[in-house]
This record gives structure tokens, C-alpha cells and sequence, in this order.
């Protein structure tokens, strides 16, 4: 127990978080049992340590534990969170969950046995906790951390603390919103950067960046699906494949049946694997309004536009790379569907967005609302694109 206080106080003492997380504000802390999921490399371990810094500094009420440790090869989680109580301990936070063979089982044993208990956790995207997880899903409390927003992004750049506005701010007062962060920096220096090459706090490693990315591409395909979906290794080059395909036709609507052929496997397992890459967040799948998975996405997108650089360096459709910047800014808090009218999203049922540049907007349905690249303020129904990066 001793080794693992001591490695919590030097990781507590060193993390360095340069962006304090909105989500940070978000969580109820209160509650007993938190996941807090996400993708590879969006910085999970950071959050959690700068939690532990910012409630408890190196207090022994609170114990980081991190699963790689080869102590629970022959220790249980429950006999463990028993002896960090019986020492007083109040607040657990578990990392790398997935790597402990029994880790819902377990975890549902100390929510029941230890009530003056708190564990937080971190997970993958993949990780189904509500949906079908038998033993939390009834009482865990899970939130997603995503990678840098283009706020967080130009905070950190340029020593700001702009504030995150909600959409409906947005498309009320995107002028005086702009004109007030404008006064204080240009966006656009900034915004191609970001497409680049912000979304995942490691670019701030003195590491190459498109590498490193990559690298991580393919461990989400190595361990936060294979492993946890329990598919065995031989398909992973389908998978792979099937990704970069999907990739180099984004977005798009996908050709099953030609995907099938090229990746040599049925139908409704080419769907079964867009739906993993999607809860990996390696792609995101756009449908008409009323229509979800199994059924065939009208369109698939790459989930974020960083991606898109370290797969296609030199070859990235700017247009491609506006919508997507789009779409993930907005799919994890609105709904968005394909558009009835010829134009790119519908969102919350309302709201019809094409994604142009400065020299295209202005020529399509008439109650069109655009998001322009290229342009630092708008007005009426045409709004800076990059200022949907201000939602978190």
C-alpha cells in the first residue's frame, strides 16, 4: 500500500495540466461510483491526477491506482479498496479499468460493500457502462472527456481564458461574441493549427506529432477494440483496412457492399466494425432524422480533423475538413442528422447548417444558417466556423 501512496504523491506533485477541463466543473463529484470515459491520448489520466491535486493534493484520503501494475495479477480491486478503508482511505480513482479482468464485477462488490467509498474511474469510449453493463449500469454516473476544443485550444496558445458559450448564445449574439474575442486575438493565425493538429493534448510532447497519432490510431484498434470487444487478432488488418478505406472517402456515404468484397467479409460485419471505430471515436456516422444504427449511415465522417492529417498529409479536402470540424463540435451535446434541404446538417431538429467558405455562403435554402471558414465576425444567419469551437 505504501508504494502506491508514494507513486501517487509524485504523480500528483508533477501533473501538469496547462487547460483546466471544463468538465471538471461538470461532473457531480458526489456521486459514489464516476466513470469518466474517452478516447486514447484525450488526456483521461491528466484529468483525473488534476482532480486529485485540486480536492485532495497528496491527502491519503485519496489514492490514484493505475491497473497496469502487476500487484492485481494476484490481488483483487476488492481486497484492496477493503484495506485503503480499514486505513481511513475515502476517495479511490482507478485507471486503465479495462485492464482488470473482473473490473464491473468488482467495482459493483465495493459500491455495495464499502458505503463511505468513492471511486472514480477512466474507461474507454468503447466501454458500454449504460447501455448493457449489467452490474453499473444502475448506479454509475458517466461522462466523456473529449479532446481540446478550439476555446481550449486558443486559451492555452495565447495565455487567454475565454469562456465556452452554449449554442443557443451562439447563434443569438455570434457577433458581439466574436467582436469580443476578436479584440484579444485573431482566431483565424490559429485555426488551421488547431484543424492540424489541437484536438489531443499531446501535441504539446516534444514528440512528432502525426506519429504519435498515428500510433495511437492503432492502439485504439488494438486494445480499445480488439481487447475489449474480445475480437480476436487475425481481423485486425480487416479492420484497418476498412478504416483507411472509410477514411479516404469521408465524408460519404459508404458502399457496404463494395466494402464487403475489398475487406472480404459479410454485410452486416461491416457494419458491426463502423459502429466500433465509431465508439473509438476514430469515425462518426451521420443519419436522417428518425434512422440510428443497425440501419446504414447516410454518411461517415473521420471523428476529428487531426485524424485526417496523420492518415493524409498533404491530401485533406479543406471543404472535408470544415464539416468535420463542424460536426464534432457539435455532435456530443445536439443532435445532428442529415439535411432535407441540400445543405449539410440539421441540428436539434431545427436548425439547417451548410459549412462553406466566405465566397459560398448566401446561395442555397433561404432559412439556411451558414458556417463560414474564413471570415472573423459574422452577421445574421452567417457565423464564423471556428466560434463553434467556443461550445466547450
Amino acid at each position: 500500500m505504501e508504494a502506491f501512496y508514494k507513486t501517487h504523491k509524485y504523480l500528483v506533485d508533477h501533473v501538469k495540466s496547462p487547460v483546466r477541463r471544463m468538465l471538471m466543473d461538470e461532473v457531480d463529484w458526489t456521486h459514489r461510483l464516476i466513470a469518466i470515459k474517452g478516447s486514447r491520448g484525450v488526456g483521461k489520466t491528466t484529468f483525473i491526477l488534476q482532480y486529485a491535486k485540486e480536492h485532495f493534493g497528496t491527502d491519503r484520503n485519496c489514492l490514484y491506482v493505475n491497473f497496469n501494475n502487476f500487484y492485481f495479477t494476484e490481488h483483487t480491486l476488492v481486497d484492496f479498496a477493503e484495506e485503503f478503508c480499514a486505513q481511513g482511505g475515502k476517495t479511490l480513482l482507478l485507471d486503465q479499468t479495462f485492464k482488470y479482468e473482473n473490473w464491473s464485477k468488482e467495482l459493483r462488490e465495493c459500491y455495495d460493500r464499502f458505503p463511505e467509498l468513492h471511486i472514480v474511474f477512466s474507461g474507454s469510449s468503447v466501454m458500454r457502462l449504460i447501455e448493457d453493463n449489467e452490474d453499473l449500469k444502475d448506479i454509475v454516473s458517466s461522462y466523456n472527456l473529449r479532446g481540446f476544443s478550439f476555446r481550449e485550444f486558443l486559451n492555452l496558445l495565447t495565455g487567454n481564458n475565454f469562456p465556452a458559450y452554449n449554442f443557443n448564445e451562439i447563434l443569438q449574439n455570434h457577433v458581439q461574441i466574436a467582436q469580443e474575442i476578436c479584440k484579444d486575438v485573431k482566431p483565424l493565425e490559429h485555426f488551421e493549427t488547431y484543424l492540424h493538429h489541437g484536438y489531443y493534448p499531446f501535441f504539446l510532447e516534444d514528440r512528432n506529432f502525426s506519429e504519435n497519432l498515428l500510433k495511437t490510431m492503432n492502439m485504439m484498434l488494438e486494445v480499445d477494440i480488439l481487447l475489449i470487444k474480445q475480437i480476436e487478432l487475425k481481423y485486425l488488418s480487416k479492420i484497418r483496412k476498412l478504416l483507411y478505406l472509410l477514411m479516404n472517402s469521408t465524408p460519404g456515404a459508404p458502399n457496404v457492399s463494395q466494402l464487403s468484397k475489398d475487406i472480404e467479409t459479410s454485410r452486416a460485419t461491416i457494419m458491426n466494425y463502423i459502429k466500433y471505430l465509431k465508439d473509438a471515436r476514430l469515425l462518426n456516422t451521420l443519419y436522417s432524422e428518425g434512422d440510428e444504427y443497425p440501419k446504414k449511415p447516410n454518411q461517415v465522417y473521420v471523428h476529428n480533423t487531426n485524424l485526417m492529417y496523420a492518415v493524409n498529409p498533404g491530401n485533406v479536402d479543406i471543404q472535408a475538413a470544415r464539416k468535420t470540424f463542424f460536426y464534432n463540435a457539435l455532435h456530443a451535446q445536439h443532435k445532428v442528422n442529415v439535411c432535407k434541404f441540400n445543405l449539410d446538417f440539421c441540428i436539434d431538429h431545427q436548425y439547417h447548417f451548410k459549412c462553406s467558405n466566405k465566397s459560398e455562403n448566401g446561395k442555397s435554402y433561404s432559412k439556411a444558417l451558414y458556417a463560414v471558414d474564413e471570415i472573423e465576425v459574422g452577421n445574421k444567419n452567417v457565423i464564423p466556423l471556428w466560434l463553434f469551437g467556443f461550445l466547450y
